[in-house]
């Protein structure tokens, strides 16, 4: 079978990485601008974490990375904080990032590789800077496929729609099938079985099963709310005055706890906070840990993010598991990439 070969753009902590190394796909290195991610990177994907601002990138140092011999696939999610901006009707603040998307089409060009694909926010798929790398990719003769995903639909156990791009010289190419539609997996399915928790405890076995503390009105709080209720729900004198106002009372989510029988609410880097959104834990009273906010993103329980020995900080941890591209969706990517391949070139060299 021909190899597939991966150079991750905008890594993180590797949530796009394992996805493909759990696909067959060897990953050579991911490149980010966050130091906070090597040590995970490195150590969960047997890859070089390369810490560089990608506008200082060049296509010959990707190449040096890649070899020769294998068919070359650049990945990478740009950060998405600009276009999530658009979505509000805002402009960005920080222009350069809107630049990211551009150097990830100038690498395209540098390196040619043979397939791509890019993972980013919903929004993103109507702007002009998404318009242009398709166009950049259809210029330099690459088959393009790009939709927004339901994540559930794959297996990943919380809310999260993705726009997916999937470009290949070989040929037309699209998104596997989905294997999970109308059997999504639920908050039970994915944290049912770990070890119970208070507010500010941390699991002696996995220093990454720890959760947030919480102040003596917000353990009130989370003990008079019902598993995917409102804080509606609770006695008149808890509810913050924010809420009482006509502006505040469509944020009913915040302060609210999960149902064991849905799926997860959408992670963000705030996740491990109890008053920043749905991330209350159906029946225990305190916020969700770091580690079911990893497995809400599909990481394997054995992804390790920091070391033992290294004390947890929830703002960087969650910033990490925030932003990564959820596993089973890499994986979906590269299984659908082999596929590809498989059909294209291997089945063409077995006379088929």
């Amino acid at each position: 079978m021909t190899r597939i070969s991966a150079i991750a753009l905008f890594c993180g902590v590797g949530g796009l990485s394992h996805g493909l190394i759990r696909a067959g796909i060897k990953v050579h290195a991911g490149v980010d601008l966050d130091p906070d991610c090597k040590w995970a990177y490195e150590k969960n994907n047997s890859a070089s974490y390369i810490h560089a601002d990608i506008s200082t990138v060049s296509g010959k140092d990707l190449l040096r990375l890649w070899g020769d011999g294998a068919i070359k696939l650049l990945a990478g999610c740009a950060p998405c904080q600009p276009f999530s901006s658009y979505q509000k009707g805002k402009k960005a603040v920080d222009n350069n990032k809107w630049k990211l998307l551009d150097e990830f089409s100038r690498l395209v060009v540098e390196t040619q590789p043979d397939l791509v694909t890019m993972e980013n926010v919903p929004q993103l798929r109507d702007h002009e800077v998404f318009l242009n790398f398709r166009r950049t990719l259809k210029a330099n003769g690459y088959h393009v496929w790009s939709e927004v995903v339901n994540c559930l639909d794959y297996g990943v156990p919380q809310k999260r729609q993705r726009l997916v791009l999937l470009a290949s010289k070989f040929g037309e190419i699209n998104l596997d099938e989905p294997t999970h539609a109308n059997n999504y997996l639920t908050v039970r399915d994915a944290i049912g079985h770990l070890p119970p928790l208070e507010a500010g405890q941390i699991d002696k076995k996995d220093p990454l099963h720890a959760c947030a503390n919480l102040t003596r009105i917000n353990l009130e709080r989370i003990k008079q709310s019902k598993q995917g209720g409102t804080w509606e729900d609770w006695d008149p004198s808890l509810i913050a005055n924010c809420h009482k106002k006509e502006s505040g009372k469509t944020y009913t989510s915040v302060y609210g706890r999960m149902s064991w029988n849905t799926p997860a609410p959408t992670m963000t880097t705030l996740c491990f906070g109890y008053g920043n959104g749905r991330f209350g834990h159906p029946v225990q009273n305190r916020a969700i840990s770091l580690r079911e906010a990893a497995i809400f993103q599909s990481f394997p329980e054995t992804y390790e993010f920091l070391p033992h020995s290294e004390e947890v900080s929830f703002t960087r941890l969650g910033r990490m598991i925030g932003n990564a591209v959820p596993v089973r969706l890499g994986e979906v990517v590269g299984e659908s990439f082999v596929k590809h391949i498989q059909n294209k070139l291997d089945g063409h060299s077995n006379g088929k």
